[in-house]
């Protein structure tokens, strides 16, 4: 799997952008606010149909266009896989509303065809490792929850369909919940909305805790062979509603937090969904007052858990007590598990794609990284500084300097502006 050529058009500060990319290892280095990372969030934009950078899209459309009265963005992509070619396309466009307002919209093409970003699954995989991936185990738990949903989007269409009714039906429910604060009635209406939050969120939970304990497994590994055997990780599942809790249970009630080995296999799915059920309407009362929707999936947790074989049995959750390179190291074994796991999801090699990451590891860490770029069809890496990387590496690789929304090889030869 892998990208033959780019296009973009007004996507952040390019204005216009033809790339037909190298088969070896692309690294594209120059200063600090160029237009490196912006190229690599417009290939993760075609892979997840979102910015891994921001939730608003009208920030990706290019400042100028939008001053200018032209709000419009186009990231196109021809995508290689096997004997396959497909054209993914995602254009941001301003409409106007019939009030006055406007609106951004984004329409997803594949084969110039509309679709909706369900059918983006499995078309373009690729794992992005970023500097502020560390966040993923310091930061807020919604950082980690995305991370689980992008990462399943990519390889499994109906994970990525049930997710996106869960998410409607609870946008539902939360507004009829504020509707019945504001507007007493009967709390039944909201019946129909917890029957596809149940059906909906155990997809979701059951999708979420068979990643997780693949990439634990996976991750636990390497983060050993990382730490010279010195530490051992592991990954925990803490889903904010335990189907097989006993409903008096603080943890069932979304107050504490628990590792989570699954329900009992012989509840089955039907039983799962009737206990989900069960649990939402016992809190129809506490989420009509406070508007919200206290009961789900969308409240997950996941934690990344550390040791030392020397010390037994202690064990350190690295989100509150780990050092800066404890957690960096445990990202970096989470996303070498993840390129792992999607070559055996999918049978191909996601394009990796790796933003500044090198300047912050050590020279073991460093090598082990570059050893994954032999093992994928494309790697786009980027850095300040090429001079960080071994010559052998970059004789190997092909160089092109960015500059202004300019890319240019070695040889100041322009590519585009």
């Amino acid at each position: 799997m892998r990208i033959r050529h780019l296009s973009l058009t007004n996507f952040r500060n390019y204005a216009r952008l033809e790339l037909t990319l190298p088969e070896r290892p692309l690294l594209l280095y120059g200063a600090n606010a160029q237009g490196k990372t912006s190229l690599l969030e417009a290939i993760y934009l075609l892979v997840t149909g979102s910015s891994p950078l921001t939730s608003l899209d009208r920030q990706l459309v290019r400042w100028e266009a939008e001053a200018e009265g032209l709000p419009y963005a186009r990231v196109w992509a021809e995508v290689v896989r096997r004997d396959h070619v497909r054209e993914l396309e995602i254009i941001l466009e301003s409409k106007s509303l019939a009030n006055g307002a406007t609106r951004l919209q984004k329409t997803i093409r594949v084969d110039r065809a509309r679709k909706r970003r369900a059918d983006l699954t499995g078309l373009l995989n690729g794992v992005l490792f970023m500097p502020q991936d560390v966040e993923l185990v310091a930061g807020p738990p919604a950082g980690r929850r995305r991370y689980l949903d992008d990462t399943l989007c990519q390889v499994d269409g109906g994970y990525g369909a049930a997710l996106e009714r869960y998410s409607e039906a609870l946008r539902q429910r939360n507004a009829a919940l504020r509707h019945l604060r504001d507007e007493p009635g009967n709390p039944a209406q909201l019946a129909p909305f917890e029957e596809t939050l149940a059906r909906q969120g155990v997809i979701v939970a059951h999708g979420r805790r068979e990643l997780v304990d693949a990439l634990s497994r996976r991750a636990g590994r390497i983060h050993q062979q990382l730490t010279g055997e010195v530490e051992w990780l592991r990954l925990e599942y803490r889903p904010n509603f335990d189907p097989a809790a006993p409903p008096e249970s603080e943890y069932q009630m979304g107050l504490g937090l628990q590792s989570y080995a699954g329900p009992p296999a012989e509840l089955g799915a039907e039983g799962l969904v009737a206990a989900f059920q069960k649990a939402l309407a016992a809190r129809r009362g506490d989420e009509i007052v406070r508007g919200v929707t206290l009961t789900g999936p969308h409240r997950d947790e996941l934690r990344f858990i550390a040791g030392r074989p020397a010390q037994g049995t202690h064990e350190v959750d690295l989100g509150d007590y780990g050092s800066r390179g404890q957690q960096r190291t445990a990202v970096l074994a989470l996303k070498l598990a993840e390129l792992e796991w999607m070559r055996g999801q999918t049978g191909d090699a996601p394009v990796l794609l790796l933003d500044e990451v090198l300047a912050e590891l050590d020279a073991t860490r460093r090598g082990y990284l570059l050893a994954q770029v032999n093992s994928v069809e494309q790697a786009l890496l980027t850095a300040t500084d090429p001079e960080m990387f071994s010559a052998e590496f970059r004789e190997r690789a092909t160089l092109w300097k960015v500059q202004g929304g300019i890319i240019k090889r070695t040889n100041e030869e322009r590519i585009e502006k």
